[in-house]
């Protein structure tokens, strides 16, 4: 399957901007699971990945998936990056057992039936640190940009403690340093108590130079300074489903 320059969902068809909970109505949660999926060992890579109809029976899988409200964001090309990953799938919706179950039926794909899946994390909008007026680029129905970059992090012990204030104030600070990058899309989770973790980041970019360089501004903050863990990084580009094989090989 083929994407756009600016490529939007796998089956196809525009994102949609979220649905707004109705007044009284259940609060709308935005669920995503990242995970990543690793080559077998060996010169042949994937023993179905290459198969005739690999690809057709991914799509159509997506397409069920969509209908039953798990979009796919994304399949990333990572390998290269780092000598664990080779693809990584992006999902998200309003039900984290349906994303578990899509993480288990895109992974008994031909396509990815013969990897190994060497990381997961799943995360839900809640608010963000530095503002209640934050939420998620998937969430807002923007479209996916070309490059990703997601890391999951932990806050120092005393972060919780501090004085709101000067909380508030570093974490200003730490926005600013993004001021030079608007062409960078954040979307930050909150996964407390379902992992290792308390966050979770993925930067979107049209070009990978992007995600360089706005991290690095990130390093130049004080709230630096109050992170205690923020690995694995996992880093990719877009692609459609005619070159999950070949990245697989």
């Amino acid at each position: 399957m083929s994407h756009d320059t600016r490529p939007q969902s796998h089956d196809g068809r525009p994102a949609a901007e979220p649905e707004q909970a109705q007044d009284g109505g259940a609060e709308q949660l935005h669920w995503a699971v990242w995970t990543v999926f690793a080559r077998p060992a060996g010169p042949s890579g994937g023993a179905s990945a290459g198969s005739d109809g690999a690809a057709a029976e991914f799509d159509g899988v997506v397409g069920q998936l969509s209908a039953e409200g798990v979009t796919l964001r994304g399949v990333y090309d990572v390998s290269g990056m780092r000598e664990d990953a080779d693809v990584l799938t992006w999902l998200h919706g309003e039900d984290p057992q349906a994303l578990q179950a899509a993480v288990r039926r895109l992974r008994r794909t031909g396509l990815l039936a013969g990897t190994a899946q060497v990381w997961n994390a799943m995360g839900v909008h809640r608010d963000a640190e530095f503002t209640r007026n934050h939420s998620p680029s998937f969430a807002r129905g923007v479209p996916a940009e070309q490059w990703v970059c997601v890391y999951p992090f932990v806050r120092s012990y005393e972060w919780y403690y501090m004085n709101p204030q000067r909380r508030g104030e570093m974490l200003r600070n730490h926005g600013m340093a993004a001021r030079d990058y608007p062409q960078v899309l954040a979307n930050t989770i909150a996964c407390f108590g379902l992992n290792d973790f308390e966050w979770l980041l993925a930067l979107e970019a049209p070009e990978l130079v992007d995600l360089v360089d706005v991290m690095r501004a990130f390093r130049n903050t004080e709230a630096r300074l109050h992170v205690r863990e923020e690995t694995p990084f996992y880093t990719g580009r877009r692609i459609g489903t005619e070159e999950i094989a070949e990245v697989l090989r």
